[in-house]
């Protein structure tokens, strides 16, 4: 009876087979496969567009600007405030040097902003700019605003008496690109341009000129 319990014993054992590794979580892989396939798939695309194209960036500048009208004052009430009044027109242009792109411009916002301060808003008209295409824009920011900005009043003296003010214009779009014919949407510049403005006289012209001024440009795209 031992020597059968020993036999046995010192045979190979073969338990049931093992099933084979799986991953916990299938959907989650997928779907990081997915995210990492689509990732892949947008830089291989955008790769191809400068390798074809050789796409050039957009050169914004103000030609021309005058500020005709530039006065701050202050109410006589209990809270006085302080209230800007202004005047400024501006050419803004805009260069695609694109010799394969052309452009939509389908949502064109602009503001103007003194000492960090918005006293001016303006919505233009969209527009469609060809390849190799300059257009020009004329943004007009004309009112009578509130500032509460409490730094405004000693920034205003200050540049009154240096004889120039300084407005900075920031313009918000939302454009296409259009290459053979597709249109490639999801594209938003920002073009930032800080204007050095003579100050204006009791007559309304400015003792100096205006000289061109080149905006920088920032670029976002979202889907």
């Amino acid at each position: 009876m031992a020597d059968y319990r020993q036999s046995n014993l010192n045979r190979a054992y073969h338990g049931p087979a093992i099933p084979p590794s799986r991953t916990r979580f299938p959907c989650i892989t997928k779907f990081l496969k997915c995210i990492f396939s689509t990732i892949i798939t947008i830089a291989i695309f955008h790769l191809l567009l400068l390798l074809i194209f050789n796409p050039k960036e957009i050169k914004p500048y103000v030609q021309t600007a005058t500020l005709s009208t530039f006065n701050l004052s202050t109410t006589t009430t209990t809270n006085s405030t302080n209230f800007l009044t202004y005047n400024l027109t501006m050419d803004l242009t805009i260069r695609n040097p694109n010799k394969r792109i052309s452009l939509y411009y389908d949502y064109i916002e602009t503001q103007a902003l003194y000492d960090d301060s918005r006293i001016g808003f303006k919505i233009l008209d969209p527009f469609y700019q060809g390849k190799k295409n300059t257009a020009v824009l004329h943004p007009q920011f004309s009112n009578r605003t509130a500032v509460l900005n409490d730094s405004v009043v000693s920034t205003y003296k200050r540049d009154k008496g240096e004889g120039f003010f300084y407005v900075n214009v920031k313009v918000y779009t939302r454009i296409r690109l259009k290459v053979w014919g597709f249109n490639i949407s999801g594209f938003k510049p920002e073009f930032e341009c800080s204007l050095k403005l003579p100050a204006p006289t009791s007559s309304g012209s400015a003792v100096s000129t205006f000289d061109r001024t080149t905006c920088d440009v920032h670029y976002f795209y979202v889907d």
